[in-house]
Parts: C-alpha cells; sequence; structure tokens
C-alpha cells in the first residue's frame, strides 16, 4: 500500500523587514538606476535582507489510517507545514503528494469568505474539496446540527467570534469525508464542552480509518490521540517515531530535564557538609529507570544521598508538579526506621511510592530536598525541576479514565470504589409512574 501522504525536502523560504510589490513601475526603476551611484557616494548602503526557513528540507511519509501528531516550539514551522499541505501556500521548494481530498483546519477563519453566510461558506467548502451539491444538502442538516448555530447560519461569517468560527470550521471538515484532515491547535478556542465534542470525533475518524495530522500544545492530548510524533525544531524534523518517546524527549530539552540526574563528584553534588544527593531517578517495581508510567501502574521517586556527618536527624522530601505548575503534593520519609533517628555516615537510597490510578495523566516534574527537622528546622539542600516523567492514560477503559475521552480535570485521579443498591420497582408503584407521567 503507497504512503497517503509523501513530503520530500520540502521548504519555505521568507524575508524578513521588507514589503515587495507585486510590480516596480518605469519611474521606480529609473529613479533606482540613478539614485544607486549617489547613495555609493554617500556610504549608503543597502540593507542586507534577513532571511527565515520557515521549513529546511522536510521530508517524511504518512500511511493510510495514521494520525501523526506534530509538535514544537512556537515558530518551529508546524503550521506552515499544514498550510503547505492544504495548498494555502506554496513550497520555496520541495515536492508533496497527497493521494486523497484534504479537510483544513487551520487558524481560525482560513477557507472562509467573510462576507459569505455559514450556510454560503459549508457549500463553498464543499465544492472547494469536489463533493456534490446533492450530497452537502444532505449532509447539511448534520453538519449545521454538530456545530450548534443554527440561529446564526445565514449570518455573514464575518461578524462570528472566534468560537463560533471554530465550531463550524470544524464541522465542516469532518462531515464532508476528506481522505485527509490536517488540524491546528483546534483544543486551542472554544468551550469545554466542545473540545469534548471534537476529540469524541477526533476518535470516531480514527474507528474510520481516515489519516489525521494534528498540531497542539498540549502534550497528554497528543500522547492520547497519536501512535506516531514528529517533532519540528526550526523548520527541520527533530525526531520522528513512537508517541510518547517523542514528547519525553521534547519536553526533557524544555524543562531541561530527565528521568534520572546523578553527580559523580561529590563536591558538586548539591548539598552542604552534612549530606549531599547523589541521584535522583523515576523507577518502576522492579527497578528500571523510566520516563513513561503507565496510568494504572505504581512508581517510585528514588533519592542516593550521602551522609557526610554522622548524627543527623535526616529527611528526605519530594515535591511534584505538573506541567502548568500547579503544586500536586509534598511528600516527605516518616517512616518508623529512621524518624527522630540520627543516622550513621554512609550512604542512603530512599524512595516514594506512588500507586497506580492515582496520578493523572500528563508530565511531572519532581523537585528534590533534604531537611532536618530536630532540633531545629534546617534545609541542607533543594534541588528543583530534578527529573521529570510522563503518566501516559489507558485506552483500554479499565482505568479511571472508563470511556471518556476529553481532558479528565484535576490533579490526581483515583480509581475509588463504587456500590449501588438496585431494588426492582413493583408493578403498583410502576404503573404509578406511568399515569404520572402521561399526565405531564
Amino acid at each position: 500500500m503507497r504512503p497517503i501522504i509523501t513530503v520530500a525536502g520540502l521548504s519555505k523560504h521568507y524575508s524578513l523587514g521588507s514589503l515587495h510589490a507585486g510590480y516596480t513601475t518605469f519611474r521606480e526603476t529609473v529613479a533606482g538606476t540613478m539614485l544607486r551611484p549617489l547613495n555609493r557616494l554617500r556610504g549608503i548602503r543597502p540593507q542586507a535582507k534577513k532571511e527565515l526557513w520557515a521549513l529546511k528540507d522536510v521530508s517524511f511519509e504518512v500511511e493510510p489510517g495514521e494520525v501523526v501528531g506534530l509538535i514544537g516550539n512556537n515558530g518551529a514551522g508546524k503550521s506552515t507545514l499544514l498550510k503547505i499541505l492544504s495548498r494555502v501556500t506554496d513550497a520555496t521548494s520541495g515536492s508533496f503528494e497527497l493521494y486523497g481530498r484534504v479537510g483544513s483546519l487551520l487558524e481560525v477563519g482560513t477557507g472562509f469568505h467573510p462576507d459569505l453566510s455559514g450556510r454560503e461558506n459549508i457549500f463553498l467548502n464543499g465544492a472547494i474539496l469536489g463533493i456534490k451539491r446533492a450530497d452537502l444538502k444532505r449532509r447539511f442538516d448534520e453538519i449545521v446540527a454538530f456545530s450548534e448555530l443554527e440561529q446564526f447560519i445565514d449570518t455573514p461569517v464575518k461578524y462570528y467570534s472566534s468560537g463560533m468560527y471554530l465550531r463550524l470550521a470544524f464541522s465542516v471538515a469532518v462531515h464532508l469525508d476528506a481522505e485527509i484532515l490536517t488540524m491546528d491547535e483546534i483544543l486551542a478556542v472554544g468551550d469545554v464542552s466542545f473540545q469534548q465534542k471534537c476529540l469524541n470525533k477526533i476518535h470516531e475518524i480514527r474507528q474510520q480509518g481516515r489519516t489525521i495530522l494534528f498540531v497542539s500544545h498540549s502534550m497528554p492530548a497528543v500522547s492520547r490521540l497519536c501512535k506516531r510524533v514528529i517533532w519540528l525544531d526550526k523548520g527541520r524534523i527533530k525526531s520522528d517515531g513512537a508517541a510518547n518517546e517523542v514528547v519525553n524527549d521534547y519536553l526533557s530539552e524544555c524543562w531541561k530535564a530527565t528521568a534520572e540526574r546523578e553527580w559523580n563528584d561529590t563536591s558538586e553534588a548539591p548539598g552542604n557538609d552534612v549530606v549531599r544527593i547523589r541521584k535522583v531517578r523515576v523507577r518502576t517495581v522492579d527497578g528500571q529507570t523510566t520516563a513513561e508510567v503507565d496510568i494504572r501502574n505504581s512508581v517510585g521517586i528514588e533519592i542516593v544521598y550521602d551522609v557526610l556527618q554522622p548524627g543527623q536527624v535526616l529527611t528526605p522530601s519530594f515535591d511534584l508538579f505538573n506541567e502548568q505548575g500547579m503544586h500536586i503534593f509534598a511528600v516527605h520519609d516518616v517512616g518508623a526506621r529512621w524518624r527522630r533517628e540520627p543516622r550513621p555516615a554512609g550512604q542512603y537510597a530512599s524512595t516514594v511510592w506512588i500507586p497506580g490510578n492515582f496520578l493523572s495523566e500528563g508530565h511531572m516534574l519532581v523537585q528534590a530536598s533534604i531537611l532536618s527537622y530536630i532540633p531545629i528546622t534546617v534545609l541542607h539542600t533543594r534541588e528543583p525541576n530534578v527529573v521529570t516523567f510522563q503518566v501516559v492514560d489507558s485506552q483500554e477503559g479499565d482505568s479511571a479514565r472508563g470511556d471518556y475521552v476529553g481532558a479528565v480535570p484535576g490533579a490526581v485521579r483515583p480509581l475509588l470504589d463504587w456500590t449501588t443498591d438496585y431494588r426492582e420497582v413493583g408493578e403498583e408503584s410502576r404503573h404509578a409512574a406511568l399515569e404520572f407521567a402521561n399526565t405531564r
């Protein structure tokens, strides 16, 4: 089976700081020629144009039915790539091949004529995709119902809010049976309920076997929706592979943290003349260092430290933060073995275990500290953002998520037991309920 998308050496070049006219008049040409020697005598040199390669030699293939995420910092070239594939803008060099119709959901308003009504824009988009007018009429009510814009459908879209634009654009894109869908930050605009509606529809599209290119700055959404991710950096492909691995690498570079941090030289290790941290890592039950944790499994955070002065009462501590900077919890080693007990000099390894089905999905940052509380509180060392790990949610329906597919709010997501008592309604009660309902 041939790839549905083939991109070969694609590049896009922009000149910054200058506007180019569509044509030059004869008078401007003559004036420029005459002024050039005079400017040279005056020492006035033409300003060099600043160049920007939004994309540089990008190549990849996408198989039919794949859902591929595009991630990267602002200005990495993600939106430019989607615009080229959607034929909104031309590439400077390189080529691409698409085997199928493309439905695009780019920034708000792209592909809509502002003076046309929502109704007219639906038919315009359908005509561009080659959908017959009879087919559009048959699907029209479904498109409008999904967008929830029935009362505004005959209003020119230039009067729409950004959320209304997105509702209509997404509804048109997903209902016109395009084989390829390009989506740019669909979760950035709109209310929470419509975002959930969009995610449900994307899952439905995946089951239909259609191909999706998905751009988002929401790493949990990318990890949940995509099996493959392409990481763009300064217009070039930096990594292309399994979603969780690429997302972990991307966040590790952004946060300058990985799943393990070690200091081999004691003199450079964080701490003081009492205690120094030698290693912090995220580990599995069987002792493996891991940057990715299934939401259903327990995960341990381990700290290895050297006690240099004997007789100190020391307490290791961890603070956990999510990617939004929310302080999820702080935990101290209050186990019976070393609580209020002076420690001999030597090396120690302390691990705190976080149970499965407790943390919510997303990326976690760990801050490690060692303190003394007896006889007074002393902070010996604190290392912020020392390690990071990703909590990957289950799509099998047996986590606390259940059958819900959207983003679950909250910093923690415990899987709790529920009980429900059932009592069958008697015939008399059933008849009474039906009679009451019929009178309403």
